[in-house]
């Protein structure tokens, strides 16, 4: 089973950028559908950005145009450009796999916090 490791988050200034970075084992990362996720405190976790093996990208409609998801599977790896943040991107940040309904279905990671504040 793909394995996790999120990285890259921080506290940050609002219209700040950050760049988050997933890191998963095994070697069969390329085909499957990828997502970042968030929550914040007393939410549920939501997707924030999809991908799947052909490059199709789906964004939640609160992040359109500030946050960018891209993949490098030579390196098994995840990417989640944010920047224009807002205090309500506040959250920890998971990876995971996708299902076509963009439901994370492997194993969740420890994720990594965000935490946007002045």
């Amino acid at each position: 089973q793909v394995q996790f490791v999120e990285s890259g988050g921080g506290l940050v200034q609002p219209g700040g950028s950050l760049r988050l970075s997933c890191a998963a084992s095994g070697s069969i990362f390329s085909i499957y559908a990828m997502g970042w996720y968030r929550q914040a405190p007393g939410k549920q976790r939501e997707l924030v950005a999809g991908i799947l093996s052909s490059g199709y990208r789906n964004y939640a409609d609160s992040v359109k145009g500030r946050f960018s998801i891209s993949r490098d599977n030579a390196k098994n790896t995840l990417y989640l450009q944010m920047s224009s943040l807002k205090p309500e991107d506040t959250a920890v940040y998971y990876c995971n796999t996708a299902d076509r309904g963009w439901y994370g279905f492997g194993s969740w990671g420890q994720g990594t916090q965000v935490t946007v504040s002045s």
